[in-house]
């Protein structure tokens, strides 16, 4: 923008407005107009054929127009030939519904409502916003003022030249008027940064998507974390009950003299081992339950709603559906992040290029000037001027080209980083698919070795309480008892985040907004607070949008999917 004090100084003084008098001389606006469009001939001349050419193309902008750029993508999966992979599409808004655990779903909905880390990034959408309303307002005359002022004068009784001509010494002096500029968007500057505004605004909510996907992945983890330690505390707990059991027998046969103190020694080391494990395994259940609490907005306490369901790891499907490879680049929100940075980043490029030409506006303003306070509002007051100017960067000293050469290198930066988020995207998915598919059959094989173990255990104390075996094959049956069973339990929950990991990598989650009918939420002032969600049917499908969701802060993303 240019303002009207520094288009005055570059044109006739008599276009400037006159304060001292009631009149003011004006140059035609004809020649004004001929300048302009002087500037704008020569402009269009330095720049070239090509330049020309592409500026009209481009719609009257400069600089590059932004399309998206290649990323590498795999045809398939690599496990794809596995019958537990399915490759179709499927609504992956409500995901964790697969577990058919009806806590989880309610622990999902509300950290969807309460999470204070979500609601901090809804607020970087309500800036990004804001931003573009400012970079839509340069399109109208970016300066508009009221002014006024009063002065006092007093002149010099001896100072050249009031001392030498019979004038008054001192007199008043009121002023008001309003004062505008207007540069006009010739090269496309303005236009591209709001270009660059509706793409950062894009980001915006793409980040939000994405935070999104990963506090209902965490929420799922931590949850299942907690079930997961719940389990291995059951089988510690029986595992020490079953110790105990064999401390007394030991215990009594050790009273009538039947074992050696040896056997009564090694009873006790083996139960003292054992509950030992459940101090560490209560202390893994607390920081599993404070996380959640911190991941619905809660400061840490107990949850009561974990008490309402089933202390147990829940199931996992027998297959996962994961789509295809390409699908990740519309469906992943990291990855439409990464590409609407890289468009914010290319409108630059053409702001940087619009340096190379004159900035052209029209300016001018109107005002009552008087010496009285009472004659400010008779007409012949008035005094004004208008016309355009033009402001060009000359012997920059290659600082305009340099800086283009800043925005493209940081554009070239932006793509590169695009294109290896899709290839972690692509490695993430991978990684949590054969995690998945290992995992499970490792399941099945500790499932049968626990079975064995146990079996052998049952005989080995049976054999020893009829003097057919010594201690020693009791005490390792029991140890490999317990080892197995926490292993098979720990093995089973991480077959289940397994799972989650493959849906937050295949971008699961984020369309429970959409489908809630509601854009990203912002908790503002005065917001009702949203009521406790029912817990949903477990036999279900899927749980029900969540209620009470707050205000939208996007409205001008609605299109945006």
């Amino acid at each position: 923008m240019i303002s009207t004090r520094r288009l005055n100084r570059m044109g006739n003084r008599s276009d400037a407005l006159c304060w001292g008098s009631d009149r003011c001389v004006h140059r035609p606006i004809g020649l004004h107009l001929c300048l302009a469009t002087a500037v704008l001939g020569a402009s269009l001349a330095i720049a070239g054929c090509n330049s020309t050419r592409q500026w009209w193309q481009n719609g009257f902008e400069v600089g590059p127009d932004y399309c998206t750029p290649a990323a590498p993508v795999a045809d398939q999966w690599i496990d794809n030939a596995d019958q537990s992979v399915v490759s179709e599409p499927i609504d992956y808004g409500y995901w964790w519904a697969v577990f058919q655990d009806p806590v989880l779903n309610q622990l999902v909905d509300s950290a969807y409502r309460e999470n204070l880390t979500l609601k901090l990034v809804g607020q970087r959408i309500i800036e990004a916003r804001a931003q573009r309303g400012i970079a839509t307002g340069y399109l109208f005359p970016q300066q508009q003022q009221m002014v006024g002022s009063y002065t006092r004068n007093e002149m010099s009784e001896t100072a050249f030249p009031f001392g030498e001509f019979p004038i008054r010494k001192h007199f008043d002096d009121w002023a008001v008027g309003f004062d505008a500029a207007w540069e006009l968007d010739i090269w496309g500057r303005i236009r591209r940064g709001i270009e660059s505004a509706d793409a950062n605004l894009d980001a915006q909510v793409e980040n939000y998507d994405d935070m999104l996907v990963m506090i209902q992945a965490e929420v799922a983890s931590a949850y299942l974390q907690l079930r997961t330690t719940e389990e291995r505390l059951a089988l510690a707990r029986k595992n020490v009950e079953l110790q105990e059991h064999t401390l007394r027998i030991i215990q009594h046969r050790f009273d009538q003299g039947v074992v050696s103190e040896l056997d009564l020694h090694q009873a006790k080391s083996a139960l003292a081992a054992t509950r030992s494990l459940i101090p560490a395994l209560e202390e893994g259940h607390r920081k599993a339950e404070t996380g959640l609490c911190i991941l619905l907005g809660l400061p840490p306490q107990h949850l009561a709603i974990l008490d309402k369901g089933p202390k147990a790891i829940p199931a996992v499907p027998p297959e996962i559906v994961v789509g295809i490879p390409a699908e990740l680049l519309t469906r992943r929100p990291d990855i439409r992040r990464a590409e609407r940075e890289a468009a914010a980043q290319c409108a630059q490029i053409g702001i940087a290029t619009a340096e190379f030409y004159p900035h052209i506006a029209i300016s001018g303003n109107i005002a009552f000037n008087a010496e009285q306070f009472k004659d400010l509002n008779a007409w012949e007051s008035i005094a004004g001027s208008i016309g355009p100017g033009f402001q060009w960067n000359i012997l920059n000293y290659g600082r305009i080209q340099n800086n283009i050469l800043v925005q493209d290198a940081r554009f070239c930066q932006l793509v590169l980083q695009y294109q290896n988020t899709v290839l972690n995207a692509n490695k993430e998915v991978e990684d949590g698919i054969v995690a998945f598919l290992k995992e499970k059959v490792r399941v099945q094989l500790l499932a049968e070795g626990v079975q064995e173990t146990e079996k052998a255990t049952e005989l080995a104390m049976l054999q020893y309480e009829q003097g057919f075996a010594d201690y020693q094959r009791v005490l390792d049956t029991q140890r490999a008892l317990v080892q197995q069973q926490d292993n098979l339990a720990a093995t089973r929950g991480k077959v289940a985040l397994n799972l989650i990991a493959v849906y937050k990598a295949v971008g699961g989650g984020w369309q429970t907004r959409l489908q809630a009918g509601q854009d990203p939420m912002f908790e503002g002032p005065g917001t009702p607070a949203p009521t406790e969600a029912p817990l949903p049917d477990q036999s279900a499908a899927l749980p029900s949008p969540p209620p009470g969701v707050a205000q939208s802060i996007s409205r001008d993303v609605k299109t945006l999917r």
